[in-house]
This record gives C-alpha cells, sequence and structure tokens, in this order.
C-alpha cells in the first residue's frame, strides 16, 4: 500500500487507503485520528516516479497462487526462461515475494549480489537478454530469515519498481507471494499509473494428476465461474524440482516432455494474448 509510515502497526492500510484510520488494525496507532479525517490522502508521488520508471516496459504479467507449494515460482521462473528464448526479446523477472525468495535457487543465482549504478539498482542477468532482482540478492545467505512487517515489505516493493535499472523490457515478470496480502495490494497500487496486461492464476489440483484428485472441479471449474481462460494445464513431473534445485530451466533440459509442451503451450497463450493487447489498444488510438 501506498504511502505506509515506518512506524505503522502490521497490516496498515496505508494513509491513502479508504480504509486509513478506520481499519482494526488502526486501532492504538498514533497516527489514527490524523488518517481517518483524510489529511493524508496525498497520491504517493512513488507511483508517478515508477510510472515514469517503467514507461519503457512493454508488458507487465503477474503471477499469483491462492497458497503456497502450487508451482509459482517455478512458473514465473520457466515463463522468463521461455520468453527470453527469443534473442530478440528483453526479459526481466521480479521476485516480489519477500519473505520467501526462492527465485534466485531457481533461476541458478545464489550467491549473486546486486549492484549499484549512477542509474539506480543493477539487477542480476542470468542470461544478455533475462535480468532478475530479488531481495535473496540482498541477504548475506540463502538460510537468513526475513521477519518485516506490511511497511518495510512495501518499501522494499517500491524500491524495487523505482530504483532498479530495468532498462528496455518486452517483458517483466513479477513473481507474488502465495496467498492475498500487503505485497499484493501494494504491487497493483504502485503500477497503477503503468498498465499491467495481467495476472496468470497458478492451481491445483487439476484432471491431469490423479495424486490430487479434483474435489470441487478444480482449475477448471474455477476458470468457468468466474469467464476465465484456462491457460493450460501441467502434468507432474519430479524432473521439474530437480531442474529448479539445480537451478536449471526445465524446458531447455527436458525439451520434448509432456509438462515441458504444455508449458510451451500456456507460454505461447500468453505472448498471443499481449500481442493482441497491443493491436487493440493501436486500433483504439
Amino acid at each position: 500500500m501506498a504511502d505506509v509510515p515506518e512506524d505503522a502497526p502490521e497490516h496498515c492500510p496505508g494513509t491513502t487507503s479508504e480504509q486509513a484510520g478506520k481499519s482494526s488494525s488502526c486501532q492504538g496507532c498514533p497516527n489514527q485520528k490524523l488518517c481517518a479525517s483524510g489529511a493524508t490522502k496525498a497520491p504517493d508521488p512513488a507511483i508517478a516516479e515508477i510510472g515514469e520508471k517503467l514507461s519503457a516496459v512493454k508488458h507487465k504479467i503477474l503471477v499469483l497462487s491462492g497458497k503456497g507449494g502450487v508451482g509459482k515460482s517455478t512458473f514465473s521462473a520457466h515463463l522468463a526462461h521461455a520468453l527470453a528464448s527469443d534473442s530478440t526479446k528483453e526479459v526481466a523477472l521480479l521476485d516480489v515475494d519477500i519473505c520467501g525468495p526462492s527465485i534466485p535457487r531457481i533461476m541458478g543465482l545464489e550467491g549473486e549480489q546486486v549492484h549499484q549504478s549512477g542509474s539506480g539498482w543493477s539487477p542480476v542477468y542470468v542470461d544478455d537478454n533475462l535480468a532478475v532482482m530479488s531481495i535473496g540478492f540482498l541477504l548475506s545467505s540463502p538460510d537468513d530469515a526475513v521477519i518485516w512487517r506490511g511497511p518495510k515489505k512495501n518499501g522494499m516493493i517500491k524500491q524495487f519498481l523505482r530504483d532498479v535499472d530495468w532498462g528496455e523490457l518486452d517483458y517483466l515478470i513479477v513473481d507474488t507471494p502465495p496467498g492475498t496480502s500487503d505485497e499484493h495490494l501494494s504491487i497493483v497500487q504502485y503500477l497503477s499509473s503503468t498498465h499491467i496486461d495481467g495476472a496468470v492464476i497458478i492451481t491445483t489440483p487439476q484432471n491431469t494428476s490423479q495424486i490430487f484428485p479434483p474435489t470441487s472441479g478444480g482449475a477448471e471449474q474455477m476458470c468457468a465461474d468466474l469467464n476465465l481462460p484456462l491457460l493450460g494445464k501441467v502434468p507432474l513431473d519430479p524432473r521439474i524440482a530437480r531442474s529448479c534445485d539445480e537451478g536449471k530451466s526445465f524446458l531447455s533440459e527436458v525439451p520434448d516432455s509432456p509438462a515441458a509442451r504444455a508449458y510451451q503451450i500456456i507460454v505461447q497463450s500468453i505472448k498471443d494474448y499481449c500481442s493482441n493487447r497491443v493491436t487493440e489498444e493501436q486500433s483504439a488510438t
């Protein structure tokens, strides 16, 4: 959330929120009356700054899941690998899972560090056209625990979006934490002056695996209920986890496997969707 004071209580809705000074988390906060009065509801200047910073990013895609352990970060990493397999495209992967950053390990970048330049933080590169940023690069050890309240997590997300030298990108993929939390509200609000192409939701169970038999219709039923496209189903393959543990791309390691083909179909659907959005916007203008 925008404009969250450093000394704010956990789950502070932020000074620019409609719930400022009114939510249960505001009880006992010394700023409660001021926030409730509406005097603090000025737009966060960071929103405009982020809009300017990301104006050279063509497509922004969020990856979400309702719970942990369903392959969200794995999908984010492989989506980045697949998009970057086209050497004419510039791709970046931003890990905003502040308390559980797994992207450095999955991308084979553990031990790497972020460097400061005159134009901001420099992301870490997997390939010439694939950049990664994660709080994991700021920790002294991958075993370090990040135990932060909402305001500090929101501040880090703001810094990632505003201060990282992303350069010109075709795709920015944002790997979010599982569930719904401060981080999700923050990322959407901070990107409100840009345009987010969409979000990919990763979920189980699914009909291609009887290990997790669907009890409520699975992803297909969810998509039907919400009138959303089902992008695809990735069958379980233990080699996916092994590739992630080794920091390698499963799509490159086992390209002809059913799971890799399922990934490629999903990635192509995302690419087609982004291309269609560009066409629609050009027609509108």
